[in-house]
């Protein structure tokens, strides 16, 4: 049985992570069915989302549930002062699951210490973007065959951004060794560091975008410099197209090697990599969907099976 709550992805353990991979598999197969009918699931997105709120209720109107919320914090009541606990105290009574994005890290976590029905943190400021960490594993299974000792090479905006944070920490039991590609000014938090130390997971860090880092490795993970991350415009202009990754840059790289991207891209995959057999951004973002019709049905005590 699935745990209450998913808000950070140190929740799941190894064999979580494998049962929502196996999960996600057959919701891909098969995605359309009856399973949450007479179920209603709460967006609260206090932030912009495309994907992730879209994939969300996709998955639940396609297992033939109800959406409820706003994708717009201007229209909730947060503007007339309301407090998140109001909110989700009052959301609580509508609904049988609560998907939640906020700009403020530990959100989430407040919110599934107070709320009667499962949360999912559908991402709490630069902090953690758990079920973003669950469609990358199954992806990375998917393409891989295995979670098993890989090299993960990852770029671009790795001080901000709470899809690497995640990732990190969910490749953490499968014994990875990382590359850390970023300028000075992004770099990985020390606290990142220091996990990886404790958990004794090798990882190097480069300042440049160099073969090294792209030809030893199974996974590329790169990814934008979030401009709303970002209180000084001046130091955003400096990193913002500081790595591009361009098609020829993966002649050398490994047979396997495949390009992943939480998305949105802005200019750090030319579009010329888009027909390279080694692009799989977009099929990692389709495979959204399965994830979280796992993830909603595992936290709600729904076998699939």
């Amino acid at each position: 049985m699935g745990i209450k709550s998913l808000v950070n992805i140190v929740d799941y353990d190894r064999d979580d992570i494998y049962r929502i991979i196996k999960s996600a598999s057959r919701f891909k197969q098969n995605p359309d069915r009856d399973l949450l009918q007479g179920k209603v699931c709460a967006t609260l997105f206090f932030e912009p989302s495309t994907r992730t709120r879209l994939s969300f209720e996709t998955a639940v109107n396609r297992l033939r549930g109800r959406i409820i919320g706003f994708s717009d914090s201007a229209t909730s009541s947060s503007t007339k002062g309301e407090s998140l606990k109001d909110t989700i105290m009052m959301v609580s009574n509508y609904a049988d699951l609560i998907i939640m994005r906020h700009h403020l890290e530990g959100s989430a976590r407040y919110a599934s210490e107070i709320s009667p029905v499962p949360v999912i943190n559908a991402g709490d400021g630069s902090n953690q973007h758990p079920t973003q960490t669950m469609l990358d594993l199954f992806t990375i299974y998917e393409t891989q065959g295995t979670l098993e000792n890989l090299t993960v090479t990852i770029v671009g905006d790795l001080k901000y951004g709470r899809a690497v944070h995640s990732l990190i920490q969910g490749l953490s039991h499968f014994n990875p060794t990382f590359n850390f590609v970023a300028p000075e000014e992004l770099h990985i938090p020390d606290k990142y560091k220091t996990f990886c130390d404790n958990k004794q997971i090798p990882y190097r860090e480069f300042t440049e975008f160099s073969p090294e880092a792209i030809n030893s490795a199974d996974i590329l993970y790169m990814t934008r410099v979030q401009k709303e991350r970002f209180t000084d415009l001046m130091e955003y202009e400096k990193v913002k197209n500081v790595y591009i990754l361009h098609n020829r840059m993966l002649d050398e790289s490994k047979e396997n090697l495949k390009v992943l991207h939480p998305l949105p891209r802005v200019k750090e995959i030319d579009q010329d990599v888009d027909e390279s057999p080694k692009a799989y951004y977009f099929e990692q973002a389709k495979n959204g969907m399965y994830t979280r019709q796992a993830i909603i049905c595992d936290l709600m005590g729904i076998v699939d099976n």
